[in-house]
């Protein structure tokens, strides 16, 4: 029954075989994407190719087993995602699978023993335009909630979201906001622990979204 509290392994072994199969894609984005007041997209050029990059949107079980997923709260530095909520993940070094280059990531940023991660499937790359990089979003699962160890460099803070949370069409909320220090966006998002989670990883968030519902969430 559609937003029933499937249990934890039930879901990981629907969503593996939902992630075999088409994506949705940017059909799934659309409802995310933030757009200046005027209902323009703010424009990037960019001369050089995207750079490659992966996430890791890992789950386990939290609260009651229900299925949980950690994001980041980037500290404050010069940058375009400066002090967003991100899911941990970084840069491509070369040689890397992207499978890998999660995994590493995610160990270097909150401290996730790639050996304690089973990877069920992959969403679609999806280009992040203010960054030029070319993500491809890893799903993968724990069977038991991880120690978490933040680097303090570059994570403020850790959230841990509950899967079902996202998953109510009032979940989706939309403020104005200002992103790196000089565009007005009207920003589809959701709220995390009085955190804003918008943008790519919304966007990203919104085809497992999709995904999720097509499986019965």
């Amino acid at each position: 029954m559609p937003g029933a509290r499937m249990k934890f392994d039930e879901l990981v072994g629907k969503l593996r075989a939902r992630l075999s199969e088409p994506l949705p894609g940017s059909i799934a984005y659309e409802p995310f994407r933030a757009v200046t007041s005027s209902g323009s997209l703010p424009k990037f050029e960019h001369k050089l190719p995207p750079k490659p990059g992966s996430v890791l949107i890992l789950l386990y079980p939290g609260v009651n087993d229900e299925a949980t997923f950690p994001l980041i709260k980037r500290q404050d530095y010069a940058g375009l995602h400066s002090g967003q909520v991100s899911f941990p993940g970084g840069k491509a070094e070369p040689g890397e699978t992207y499978v890998e280059t999660a995994l590493r990531e995610t160990k270097e940023e909150i401290g996730i023993d790639p050996t304690a991660v089973e990877v069920i499937g992959r969403l679609s790359d999806f280009f992040v335009m203010p960054s030029n990089f070319m993500v491809v979003p890893v799903l993968a699962y724990a069977s038991r909630r991880p120690e978490f160890f933040g680097d303090a460099r570059e994570v403020r803070r850790i959230l841990e979201c509950n899967l079902f949370s996202i998953m109510p069409d009032a979940a989706v909320r939309q403020k104005e906001i200002l992103a790196a220090g000089q565009f007005r966006l009207i920003a589809p998002h959701f709220e995390v622990d009085g955190e804003i989670v918008w943008g790519a990883t919304a966007m990203m968030l919104g085809e497992l979204r999709a995904c999720l519902k097509e499986i019965g969430v």
